[in-house]
């Protein structure tokens, strides 16, 4: 007699997995919010600055000369120096406003003159502007070693001084307007007495913008 067959024990249903969904992380969308942004912003000013193509503006003091001259034997010194800015703006779609301006005159790192009243002026494009610049020292104490060297380059008709000039300029393009920045202007000319011609070089400032 065969033996009964006895029929197979059925499988357990295989559980289902149910995949949760993540949670998008705040952090993440910000972060990809921000590079999209910085992203747009470098495309805009790299067009921008292809458009405009900016240039360094150029400037140099010329025709310096001293007037007036006197350093009495207590070392207080009374002049009038005078000095040509030339402004060059080299650019063909930018235009600057020159809001504030002051000059100091420096002598081996002792200042003794300030002008603080040079007039505000409007610089077109690709323009050439002559600034006419007067700083008066009067009676100014020297120390003793500055005093000896202002006397030992005055025997040679001329002294070397440093020119600092400190302005609040606004750009222009079209009829946007920018917000004031500071130019830093320094120049080192050598500057000839009155009973010589006026130097009539060129000396060439350095810019910080």
């Amino acid at each position: 007699m065969a033996p009964p067959v006895v029929p197979p024990r059925p499988q357990p249903p295989t559980p289902r997995v149910v995949k949760t969904r993540q949670p998008f992380s705040l952090c993440r969308c910000i972060a990809i919010s921000l590079l999209t942004l910085l992203i747009i912003v470098g495309i805009v000013v790299l067009i921008i600055w292809l458009v405009l193509k900016p240039h360094k503006m150029v400037y140099s003091v010329e025709n310096s000369s001293i007037h007036d001259y006197n350093l009495t034997n207590s070392n207080h010194l009374n002049a009038n120096f005078n000095f040509t800015l030339r402004a060059y703006n080299p650019n063909k779609r930018i235009s600057i406003y020159y809001d504030n301006i002051e000059v100091k005159l420096i002598f081996n790192s002792q200042p003794i003159a300030l002008n603080n009243i040079v007039e505000p002026f409007y610089q077109p494009r690709r323009n050439v502007t002559h600034l006419n610049v007067s700083l008066l020292t009067n009676d100014v104490a020297l120390y003793e070693n500055i005093a000896r060297d202002f006397k030992t380059q005055r025997s040679g008709g001329d002294v070397e001084v440093e020119v600092k000039i400190r302005a609040k300029i606004r750009f222009k393009v079209g009829a946007w307007k920018s917000n004031h920045r500071k130019l830093k202007i320094l120049c080192i000319p050598r500057v000839n007495f009155s009973n010589s011609r006026k130097n009539s070089k060129s000396f060439p400032c350095d810019v910080d913008v």
